[in-house]
């Protein structure tokens, strides 16, 4: 199963894509809400949540949590304890834990970037190097278990690479095919 965040102020596209492209490879994808049962974005898309915060409980049979960009989602992400001790301890198990745009800071600041390549949306480099981050000119950047993009023009990419990832590379290929990708 995946934990995807959303918090208001999120950034639509780089919570949605990702949502829909890994439903489309037989993912079990839980949209998590820090601020009820409704998340409006940049773009005043509101999105009901599968579940809200207090209700989610980390568990084994979590494989990957993805924080979507957008300042507003991103600092709701990283001021909510609950959410950020799910990160960590996805973290720690060895799970997957995916950032894409503004939301690369928060695994900068909960030190998951130790030595770690990464992106991010351009302006925000330095809190990712503060974080012991090694910054890279890429949209969609892997080291081990964590997967940074840098903003919504990656989301497509960002989502390719999720599913392969946690699918393999041929679901990847059958996905990209069957939606007519770049």
């Amino acid at each position: 199963m995946v934990l995807l965040f959303l918090a208001d102020g999120f950034e639509e596209i780089e919570a949605l894509t990702q949502v829909d492209y890994l439903r489309r490879a037989g993912v079990e994808v839980k949209t998590v809400s820090l601020n009820g049962e409704y998340a409006e974005g940049t773009r005043n898309i509101i999105v009901k949540a599968d579940s809200v915060i207090e209700d989610v409980e980390y568990t084994s049979d979590v494989e990957m949590v993805i924080l979507p960009g957008g300042l507003g989602g991103m600092n709701a992400i990283k001021s909510n304890k609950k959410a950020c001790d799910i990160i960590v301890k996805a973290s720690q198990d060895g799970k997957y834990v995916a950032a894409i745009c503004a939301s690369p800071t928060v695994l900068a600041h909960l030190g998951l970037l130790k030595n770690k390549q990464c992106v991010c949306y351009p302006g925000m480099e330095d809190e990712l190097v503060a974080g012991g981050g090694k910054v890279k000119n890429e949209a969609v950047v892997t080291d081990g278990k964590i997967i940074t993009a840098r903003a919504a023009g990656a989301s497509e990419e960002f989502s390719f690479e999720l599913i392969k990832l946690l699918c393999g590379e041929d679901m990847m290929e059958k996905i990209r095919k069957s939606i007519c990708a770049r």
